[in-house]
């Protein structure tokens, strides 16, 4: 398992990975928002910053004319 402090600074940088690996990111974060073994934290931390991701990979698409 990738560490959190390695997944919250990867979702930051989502825009500039290929899909792929923004998913495989994306999920990693799932996982350790469900990890009870994983600070309270490290998990809102991740969890702002996996919404933003979102907020502007979907601002994006929907600007450009495809659907989230």
């Amino acid at each position: 398992m990738h560490s959190p402090q390695t997944v919250y600074n990867k979702l930051k940088s989502l825009e500039q990975m290929d899909i792929a690996s923004g998913a495989l990111y994306r999920q990693l974060a799932q996982e350790i928002l469900a990890d009870p073994k994983v600070s309270l934290s490290w998990r809102q931390a991740i969890a702002e910053r996996l919404s933003q991701a979102n907020w502007f990979l979907a601002k994006r698409n929907v600007e450009s004319g495809d659907s989230y």
